[in-house]
Formats: structure tokens, C-alpha cells, sequence
């Protein structure tokens, strides 16, 4: 056991950072497909939601595949070169790509980070509009800008709003991570596949990753609950904040 714990820890390490990378883009998506379902240009926001109707129908393995699959095709086609007919007119698209194959861990993050974003913006747009639309009407008599209505007033409050579901997405993200052992990232999935295949005791080491999983979620679990408490820290009674 001692010569493979080393190569289960690394393994370990990747799955954080691929689920700690993928939360951070994610979250950066997330706020920009609710904006975009949210926009009063109706078009803009009919497409913004049959994109998320379509991610969230589909399998979230099978858009892994498809996207470490398809991203080569889309890199060869820059890279060779294709023309956009434009009525009377047409526009070349062509990129000096030198290499079309992107690394795994690339591919990994943003399929993941795709499938977090179409989730969570759907949590952060319940949490905007859970919002009371006196708050921003309040706002405009004090003359403050949308820019700041938005990051001063309307931000803090959705935050709060959001907080449990995003938290209980990043569990769900953090359990995804194993999906992208198909395409050959070694991630703890990855790497416990290795040792079974060595060693020939699946339910051993398929134990200890199960162990290890467990762990990184209970921690997971009182660094949010840390969180949810400070975040609504104002709104307990003194006495509770007291003790």
C-alpha cells in the first residue's frame, strides 16, 4: 500500500485544483449567463435559456467527451481557414493555431466549469429576483447609479439568496470531477482505476477514494457553513450572536 499512496495524493491534489479552477471560471460564467437570460432584449434572452435548457438535458459525461472531442475540430478548422458568406460578401476566419490538441486538464476545466455555470445561473437569477424591487426604486431616489445600486445593494443581497444553492453545487462539482477520468486526466477516479487494475482489489481501493471524497465534502461542508453563518450574521438575534 505504501508504494501507491503518494501517487493517490497526487491524484487527490489534481481533483481540488480541478475543482477549485472550475468553481472560479464557473462563478464568472454563471453571473454572465444570468445577465444574458435577464437582458430586456427578448431574442438575446430566449437564446441564453434554450443554451441552458440544452446543457442541463443532455449528460454531463457525454459533454465532457464532446467537448475533449470536438475542441481539436474546432482548433484544426481556425487553423485551416473557413469563409462566412455574407450576402454580397464574405469573411475569412483563419488562425495560426500551432497546436490543436488542448491539454486534458484545459478541456476538463471547462467542461466543468460550463456545466457549474449553467446551474448556478440558474440560482442566481432566483436570488435576483427574490429581491424586492422597492430595493432598487430606493435606490434611484438616493441617486445612486445602476452600476452601484447593483454592486452596493442588489449584489450583497442576492449573495445571501444564492449562498445554498451554490454551495450545494459546488458538492455536486466536486463530485463531477470524476467524470474527467474518461478523458485521461489522472484525477483520484483516474489514478484509483490504476491501482485496482495493479493490484486486482477494487473494493479496497475503491474504498479509500471513497473515504477521500467523503472527507474533502465534510470539509467542504463546515467551510460553508462558516460562510452561511457570517453572511447572515446581521439578521440573527443578539442573543444567538452573543453566544
Amino acid at each position: 500500500m505504501d508504494g501507491y499512496i503518494l501517487p493517490l495524493t497526487k491524484a487527490t491534489t489534481i481533483t481540488l485544483s480541478l475543482a477549485f479552477v472550475s468553481l472560479i471560471v464557473g462563478m464568472f460564467f454563471a453571473f454572465i449567463f444570468t445577465i444574458l437570460e435577464s437582458v430586456p432584449f427578448k431574442p438575446v434572452a430566449w437564446l441564453m435559456s434554450l443554451f441552458n435548457l440544452t446543457i442541463r438535458a443532455l449528460p454531463e459525461l457525454l459533454i465532457v467527451v464532446a467537448i475533449y472531442t470536438g475542441l481539436p475540430l474546432l482548433l484544426m478548422a481556425l487553423d485551416d481557414g473557413f469563409t462566412i458568406p455574407l450576402g454580397f460578401t464574405s469573411f475569412t476566419v483563419k488562425m495560426n493555431i500551432e497546436n490543436t490538441q488542448p491539454d486534458p486538464f484545459l478541456c476538463g476545466v471547462f467542461a466543468l466549469s460550463l456545466l457549474y455555470a449553467v446551474y448556478a445561473s440558474q440560482t442566481l437569477r432566483g436570488a435576483f429576483k427574490a429581491i424586492p424591487s422597492g430595493q432598487k426604486q430606493a435606490a434611484q431616489v438616493l441617486g445612486l447609479s445602476k452600476s452601484r445600486t447593483f454592486f452596493r445593494i442588489i449584489m450583497p443581497q442576492m449573495w445571501r439568496h444564492a449562498l445554498p444553492g451554490l454551495s450545494n453545487q459546488w458538492l455536486i462539482l466536486l463530485k463531477d470531477t470524476a467524470l474527467v477520468s474518461a478523458i485521461a486526466i489522472d484525477d483520484l477516479m483516474m489514478q484509483t482505476k490504476t491501482i485496482v487494475a495493479r493490484t486486482n482489489q477494487p473494493f479496497l481501493w475503491y474504498f479509500i477514494a471513497m473515504l477521500v471524497y467523503l472527507v474533502i465534502s465534510v470539509l467542504s461542508q463546515r467551510v460553508i457553513s462558516r460562510i452561511e453563518k457570517r453572511s447572515t450574521k446581521f439578521e440573527q438575534p443578539s442573543s444567538a450572536n452573543s453566544q
